[in-house]
């Protein structure tokens, strides 16, 4: 199963659970992909987004509430997505997310 579609999702962060909808678009040859997760705190555009079976790697340049580089990693298992999004020295924050349709 392609890992391509819209995940409604919650990564538990510290400041509290934050819901977001993570849009997942695998290029042509399934290797990379691009998308964005938007939550209430706005949208974070995919930054060297790749795939590997059903792993996905990506890295998010977050603005608010402070500027920092977000690197998450997640796995795509049927309809489910199970991750980590790393926040430097905040830690890792875990990710999960449902697929929608």
């Amino acid at each position: 199963m392609s890992v391509a579609g819209t995940y409604e999702c919650l990564t538990k962060t510290p400041m509290g659970d934050q819901t977001s909808t993570f849009t997942v678009v695998p290029s042509d040859d399934g290797t990379s992909f691009t998308g964005l997760n938007a939550g209430p705190l706005g949208s974070l555009e995919v930054k060297e987004g790749k795939i590997d079976g059903s792993t996905l790697t990506w890295k998010m340049d977050m603005t608010v509430p402070m500027p920092l580089t977000l690197e998450a990693t997640a796995t795509i298992d049927g309809d489910t997505l199970t991750g980590t999004v790393n926040a430097g020295a905040f830690g890792a924050m875990p990710m999960t997310g449902t697929r929608k349709g």
